[in-house]
C-alpha cells in the first residue's frame, strides 16, 4: 500500500444537521464555519492548513433523527455529506477519524440509504494500470460485495463491473486513455459531461477520472461512523490501487470460494495488509466472510 497516495472521501450520515456536523468536526479541526448556500445548502469548514471541509445536501440519504433513541422521519436539514478536501494516510487518518468520532457523538449516525465513496488520484495511472483496475474489481466482485455487506438496496448505485466491458477491455488491450473511455461508455446515451452520468454508479467508477477531477472512485462502501471502519475502506482503496499501478498485468480469474474467509485473508496479505498495524483492518474486512481465515481446507479430526 502506497500511504502517500492522494485520496478523498465522502461520507454520507444523518441524525444531526449539516450545521451541526461542521461544527462537530470544528472541534477537532479548528478553523473557520461558512455557509456557502446553494440548492445543496453547503456548509464549509475553511481549516489553519488551507483546506476546505464541506458538509453538504445529498438527495439519496434518507432523512432521519432520534427521539428517546427512537428513529423518526426528518428534513432535508438533516441530509449530510461529509466531502474531504485532498488527504494522505500518514498525514490524516488520525484527523479524520477524530472527525467521524466526533459526528458520532454529536448524533450523527448512518441508515441503509447511506455510503462511503473514496476518490484516489488518477494523476499516475496508465491505460495498463486501468486496465488491471478494471479486472482487479471484476474478479472479486463477489467477494468484495459480500465482505463489505452491499444490500440491494445500494447495489444500484455501485453495480459490479460490467462483463461485457471487461471482455472488451481485454480483448482490445487499449493503449491509449481515449480508447478506453470510448469502450467504458459504450452502450450509454446522454452527454458524457453530465455528472451524474448512468456509468458513474459501479464499484469501480471511471466516469470521475474521464469527465471530473481525474480521480478513480471506489463506491462500495456502506456509510458508518466506526472510525476503524472507515479506516479500513481507505487501506482496501489504496492497496488496490496501489496494485493497478505496480502489476505488470492483472487476471480477470475469480479466486476459489469454497473457504471465503481465508481467500480474503491471503489477498490482503498479498496487497500489504501485513502486520499488527493492519490487524484491525483485516478483521472488519473478514468478519462478514464464512469459513477460516487460517485454513484453506478444514483440517481432519
Amino acid at each position: 500500500m502506497e500511504k502517500t497516495t492522494r485520496f478523498g472521501i465522502e461520507i454520507e450520515m444523518s441524525g444531526i444537521t449539516r450545521k451541526d456536523a461542521a461544527l462537530a468536526a470544528q472541534t477537532v479541526l479548528g478553523g473557520e464555519l461558512l455557509y456557502g448556500g446553494s440548492y445543496y445548502d453547503t456548509y464549509e469548514l475553511k481549516t489553519f492548513d488551507g483546506r476546505t471541509w464541506k458538509f453538504t445536501y445529498d438527495g439519496s440519504i434518507r432523512c432521519e433523527t432520534k427521539t428517546r433513541g427512537i428513529k423518526e422521519s426528518a428534513s432535508r436539514l438533516y441530509s449530510v455529506e461529509l466531502v474531504s478536501p485532498i488527504l494522505t494516510y500518514e498525514a490524516d487518518i488520525e484527523n479524520l477519524q477524530e472527525v467521524i468520532r466526533a459526528l458520532r457523538k454529536a448524533g450523527a449516525f448512518t441508515n441503509s440509504s447511506c455510503g462511503i465513496h473514496i476518490h484516489l488520484d488518477g494523476q499516475p495511472h496508465t491505460p495498463r494500470s486501468i486496465r488491471n483496475f478494471v479486472n482487479i474489481i471484476y474478479a472479486r466482485n463477489d467477494l468484495f460485495y459480500k465482505a463489505l455487506g452491499i444490500e440491494a438496496s445500494r447495489a444500484r448505485y455501485c453495480k459490479r463491473m460490467d462483463e461485457h466491458l471487461v471482455a472488451t477491455m481485454n480483448r482490445a488491450k487499449p493503449t491509449t486513455f481515449a480508447k478506453i473511455e470510448s469502450i467504458w461508455y459504450e452502450g450509454y446515451r446522454g452527454n458524457r459531461d453530465a455528472h451524474y452520468h448512468e456509468s458513474r454508479y459501479h464499484f469501480l467508477n471511471l466516469h470521475s477520472f474521464f469527465h471530473g477531477h481525474k480521480t478513480v472512485e471506489l463506491r462500495g462502501f456502506n456509510s458508518t461512523l466506526h472510525a476503524g471502519e472507515v479506516r479500513s475502506y481507505i487501506v482496501l482503496a489504496l492497496a488496490l490501487n496501489s496494485q493497478a499501478l505496480t502489476q505488470s498485468s492483472a487476471s480477470t480469474k475469480k479466486p476459489q470460494a469454497e473457504n471465503e474467509k481465508f481467500a480474503m485473508r491471503t489477498y490482503l496479505n498479498r496487497i500489504g495488509f501485513i502486520g499488527d498495524e493492519f490487524k484491525a483492518c483485516r478483521e472488519h474486512l473478514t468478519k462478514r466472510l464464512t469459513g477460516s481465515a487460517a485454513w484453506r481446507r478444514r483440517v481432519a479430526a
